[in-house]
Protein backbone atom coordinates (compact mmCIF):
# COMPACT_ATOMS: atom_id res chain seq x y z
CA UNK A 1 0.00 0.00 0.00
CA UNK A 2 1.37 3.39 -0.97
CA UNK A 3 0.24 6.25 1.21
CA UNK A 4 -0.36 9.46 -0.68
CA UNK A 5 0.42 12.85 0.75
CA UNK A 6 -2.50 15.20 1.32
CA UNK A 7 -2.76 17.75 -1.45
CA UNK A 8 -2.36 20.81 0.76
CA UNK A 9 -2.89 22.44 4.12
CA UNK A 10 -4.36 25.92 3.95
CA UNK A 11 -4.79 28.66 6.54
CA UNK A 12 -8.38 29.87 6.30
CA UNK A 13 -9.87 33.26 7.12
CA UNK A 14 -13.29 34.81 7.63
CA UNK A 15 -14.07 34.67 3.90
CA UNK A 16 -13.79 30.89 4.24
CA UNK A 17 -16.38 30.70 7.03
CA UNK A 18 -18.49 28.08 5.21
CA UNK A 19 -15.48 25.77 4.80
CA UNK A 20 -14.62 26.30 8.46
CA UNK A 21 -18.22 25.48 9.43
CA UNK A 22 -18.28 22.35 7.27
CA UNK A 23 -15.04 20.86 8.57
CA UNK A 24 -15.82 21.75 12.18
CA UNK A 25 -19.29 20.19 12.04
CA UNK A 26 -17.86 17.13 10.33
CA UNK A 27 -15.28 16.75 13.11
CA UNK A 28 -17.90 17.15 15.85
CA UNK A 29 -20.16 14.57 14.19
CA UNK A 30 -17.31 12.08 13.73
CA UNK A 31 -15.67 12.36 17.16
CA UNK A 32 -18.05 14.01 19.65
CA UNK A 33 -16.17 12.56 22.62
CA UNK A 34 -12.98 14.34 21.61
CA UNK A 35 -14.35 17.88 21.89
CA UNK A 36 -15.75 20.05 24.65
CA UNK A 37 -18.35 21.48 22.29
CA UNK A 38 -21.11 19.65 20.44
CA UNK A 39 -22.51 19.33 16.95
CA UNK A 40 -25.93 20.65 17.99
CA UNK A 41 -24.41 23.69 19.72
CA UNK A 42 -22.24 24.70 16.76
CA UNK A 43 -24.81 23.74 14.12
CA UNK A 44 -26.92 26.59 15.52
CA UNK A 45 -24.18 29.16 14.83
CA UNK A 46 -24.92 31.69 12.11
CA UNK A 47 -22.57 33.31 9.64
CA UNK A 48 -21.53 36.00 12.13
CA UNK A 49 -20.39 33.43 14.73
CA UNK A 50 -18.41 31.45 12.14
CA UNK A 51 -16.75 34.59 10.81
CA UNK A 52 -15.88 35.61 14.38
CA UNK A 53 -14.31 32.19 15.03
CA UNK A 54 -12.27 32.60 11.86
CA UNK A 55 -10.95 35.95 13.10
CA UNK A 56 -10.29 34.97 16.72
CA UNK A 57 -8.67 31.62 15.86
CA UNK A 58 -6.16 30.40 13.29
CA UNK A 59 -7.69 27.58 11.21
CA UNK A 60 -5.51 25.16 9.25
CA UNK A 61 -7.44 22.79 7.01
CA UNK A 62 -6.01 19.83 5.12
CA UNK A 63 -7.65 19.14 1.78
CA UNK A 64 -7.59 16.08 -0.44
CA UNK A 65 -10.41 16.96 -2.86
CA UNK A 66 -12.39 17.79 0.30
CA UNK A 67 -11.47 18.85 3.84
CA UNK A 68 -9.92 15.86 5.63
CA UNK A 69 -8.34 17.51 8.67
CA UNK A 70 -8.33 20.63 10.80
CA UNK A 71 -6.22 22.20 13.53
CA UNK A 72 -7.27 25.35 15.37
CA UNK A 73 -4.85 27.61 17.19
CA UNK A 74 -5.72 30.49 19.52
CA UNK A 75 -4.13 33.03 21.79
CA UNK A 76 -5.89 33.81 24.96
CA UNK A 77 -7.39 31.18 27.19
CA UNK A 78 -4.25 30.91 29.33
CA UNK A 79 -3.77 34.67 29.49
CA UNK A 80 -0.02 34.24 28.90
CA UNK A 81 1.17 36.33 25.92
CA UNK A 82 4.00 33.84 25.26
CA UNK A 83 1.63 30.88 25.02
CA UNK A 84 -0.63 29.76 22.20
CA UNK A 85 -3.14 26.93 22.40
CA UNK A 86 -4.28 24.20 20.06
CA UNK A 87 -8.01 24.05 20.79
CA UNK A 88 -9.15 21.61 18.15
CA UNK A 89 -7.61 18.87 16.02
CA UNK A 90 -9.36 16.34 13.81
CA UNK A 91 -8.40 14.05 10.97
CA UNK A 92 -10.96 12.17 8.88
CA UNK A 93 -10.96 8.41 9.47
CA UNK A 94 -9.92 7.88 5.83
CA UNK A 95 -6.70 9.87 6.43
CA UNK A 96 -5.65 8.74 9.90
CA UNK A 97 -2.26 7.14 10.55
CA UNK A 98 -0.68 8.94 7.58
CA UNK A 99 1.14 11.68 9.48
CA UNK A 100 -1.51 14.30 8.79
CA UNK A 101 -2.04 15.15 12.47
CA UNK A 102 1.69 15.85 12.77
CA UNK A 103 1.59 18.08 9.68
CA UNK A 104 -1.37 20.02 11.07
CA UNK A 105 0.31 20.36 14.48
CA UNK A 106 3.46 21.60 12.75
CA UNK A 107 1.40 24.31 11.03
CA UNK A 108 0.06 25.44 14.39
CA UNK A 109 3.57 25.39 15.86
CA UNK A 110 4.87 27.54 13.00
CA UNK A 111 2.00 29.99 13.42
CA UNK A 112 2.48 30.16 17.20
CA UNK A 113 6.21 30.81 16.79
CA UNK A 114 5.48 33.57 14.26
CA UNK A 115 3.20 35.15 16.87
CA UNK A 116 6.10 35.30 19.35
CA UNK A 117 4.95 32.40 21.49
CA UNK A 118 7.48 30.23 23.29
CA UNK A 119 5.03 27.52 24.41
CA UNK A 120 2.20 25.67 22.69
CA UNK A 121 -0.35 23.92 24.88
CA UNK A 122 -3.46 21.84 24.35
CA UNK A 123 -6.02 19.95 26.36
CA UNK A 124 -7.06 16.33 26.05
CA UNK A 125 -9.98 14.76 27.86
CA UNK A 126 -8.79 12.45 30.61
CA UNK A 127 -9.21 8.87 29.42
CA UNK A 128 -8.62 9.68 25.74
CA UNK A 129 -5.49 7.52 25.68
CA UNK A 130 -5.28 7.40 21.88
CA UNK A 131 -4.96 11.20 21.66
CA UNK A 132 -2.64 11.43 24.66
CA UNK A 133 -0.32 8.85 23.08
CA UNK A 134 -0.45 10.53 19.67
CA UNK A 135 0.43 13.93 21.11
CA UNK A 136 3.31 12.44 23.12
CA UNK A 137 4.66 10.93 19.88
CA UNK A 138 4.39 14.36 18.23
CA UNK A 139 6.58 16.01 20.87
CA UNK A 140 4.02 17.21 23.38
CA UNK A 141 4.46 16.45 27.09
CA UNK A 142 2.20 16.50 30.11
CA UNK A 143 2.34 19.85 31.86
CA UNK A 144 1.25 18.29 35.14
CA UNK A 145 -1.84 20.51 35.08
CA UNK A 146 -5.45 19.39 34.82
CA UNK A 147 -8.59 21.48 34.71
CA UNK A 148 -12.32 20.85 34.65
CA UNK A 149 -14.23 21.14 31.40
CA UNK A 150 -15.94 24.51 31.21
CA UNK A 151 -19.49 23.12 31.01
CA UNK A 152 -18.92 19.71 32.62
CA UNK A 153 -16.91 20.30 35.80
CA UNK A 154 -16.84 16.58 36.62
CA UNK A 155 -14.87 15.93 33.40
CA UNK A 156 -11.12 16.55 33.49
CA UNK A 157 -8.87 18.02 30.81
CA UNK A 158 -5.19 17.05 30.84
CA UNK A 159 -3.02 19.95 29.71
CA UNK A 160 -0.09 19.09 27.44
CA UNK A 161 2.56 21.45 26.10
CA UNK A 162 5.77 21.82 24.13
CA UNK A 163 8.47 24.43 23.92
CA UNK A 164 8.57 26.16 20.57
CA UNK A 165 11.82 26.33 18.72
CA UNK A 166 12.88 22.95 20.07
CA UNK A 167 9.80 21.02 18.96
Amino acid sequence: MVLQRVTEIQALNSDDWQDIRDVRLRSLADAPEAFTSSYSREFAYGEAEWRDLAVTSKWFVACDNEPVGVAIGVAGWSGDPKRRELVGMWVAPSHRRRGLARELLDQVRTWATSEGATTLSLGVREGNEQSLTAYLRMGMRSSGVTMPEWDKPTKVIVVMECDLGSA
